[in-house]
């Protein structure tokens, strides 16, 4: 580790600011498509963790659909740190570990379909719609976990990435792509949040 990062690693350790308990990266499948992409994701969840993250979610953004099952099978083969959940577009059983993946399962599709299993509980009679909450929608998330921190590589946009677990998190854009991503990058976001006064929409 270089001078620099050795800078920015005490201070954020000697810190008295919070670090982020949950941590979202959000990636394309294009980003992956670089070479070493995926030993810098490796060491993207080993600096997660190192520096207090419980759980770390990768948002992969994916416009060929016919992809997923690669994408899917290259996951399978990383060795995480954590268990770890990987869930596609065609998966809603909720993720629940430590790493979470999100590989081709946008924002607004996984919140449309918790809607509709809401609608369905009320055709049923099983739910009555004055008593619908968030926690309702909530419960019906694949992925369940809010983010405290969202990093996003390469461009300032979300590229679909969950709306409903988003609202509160701090957004952390920086045009450095994932290719070229160390940990220097990573620290800074950490700095970054560190410096920021949370307000949870207040």
């Amino acid at each position: 580790m270089g001078l620099y990062d050795r800078y920015l690693a005490a201070r954020i350790r000697l810190s008295d600011a919070e670090r982020p308990e949950r941590v979202a990266l959000v990636i394309t499948e294009r980003d992956l498509l670089e070479p070493g992409a995926y030993d810098t994701l490796a060491a993207f969840l080993r600096w997660a963790f190192d520096y207090g993250a419980e759980h770390v979610l990768v948002s992969v953004s994916v416009l060929d659909a016919d992809a997923v099952p690669t994408l899917t099978g290259a996951f399978a083969e990383l060795d995480f740190p954590r268990e770890v959940a990987v869930r596609g577009p065609d998966d809603d059983e909720p993720a629940d570990a430590p790493v979470q993946v999100s590989i081709g399962l946008g924002g607004k599709a996984e919140f449309a379909t918790a809607v509709r299993g809401i609608a369905e509980a009320v055709d049923r009679g099983e739910l009555d719609p004055d008593d619908i909450d968030e926690s309702h929608i909530e419960d019906r998330l694949v992925f369940q976990t809010p983010p405290d921190l969202v990093i996003k590589t390469g461009a300032e946009r979300l590229s679909d990435f969950m709306i409903w677990q988003s609202v509160y998190s701090e957004l952390y854009f920086t045009d450095v792509n994932w290719r070229d991503f160390r940990k220097r990058d990573y620290l800074r976001a950490l700095r970054e949040y560190q410096e920021r006064q949370r307000r949870f929409g207040r």
